[in-house]
């Protein structure tokens, strides 16, 4: 089995693994790091978000070989004490029901008030739309995100 070395929340990590697995099963079986989910396994729920140096990205679709020097924050990176502003925004409005896809939804969002740190309830609700909510706490997701956009900025 090949041997991949993977820059993740600031540290090298080398794994043993198929070139075609993806990154997620990476975090999760290979590094035990559950924060990162698994929802539907292709890309569509957004349950598995990561970045991608800065970017969002489903980590379901990765391929562990296509990533070389890239730097993977997963939500474990995010804050080193839990104290990131959409986090503590997200405690403050009680955004999470069952709370599966709330790092998904944290790490979509921190990826995005990176690139609009001032923005509109419709650009917020537009930048969510593709990481779905089983309990329906969109409006609590975006209450959320506005509130930590202000905290940021």
């Amino acid at each position: 089995m090949p041997t991949y070395t993977i820059k993740i929340n600031g540290n090298s990590k080398t794994v043993n693994v198929d070139a075609d697995t993806p990154l997620l099963w990476v975090l999760r079986d290979e590094l035990n790091m559950l924060g990162t989910k698994f929802g539907c396994g292709i890309a569509q729920c957004g349950a598995c978000t990561v970045h991608v140096d800065g970017t969002a990205m489903r980590s379901c679709q990765l391929q562990v070989s296509m990533l070389d020097k890239e730097e993977i924050t997963t939500i474990e990176g995010l804050s080193e004490k839990g104290d990131h502003p959409l986090q503590e925004a997200w405690k403050e409005v009680d955004v999470p029901q069952c709370g599966y896809c709330q790092a998904g939804q944290i790490m979509t969002a921190a990826s995005f008030l990176k690139d609009n740190p001032k923005p509109s309830n419709e650009e917020i609700r537009e930048a969510m739309h593709g990481n779905l909510c089983r309990c329906a706490s969109y409006n609590r997701i975006e209450k959320a995100v506005a509130i930590a956009a202000k905290k940021m900025s």
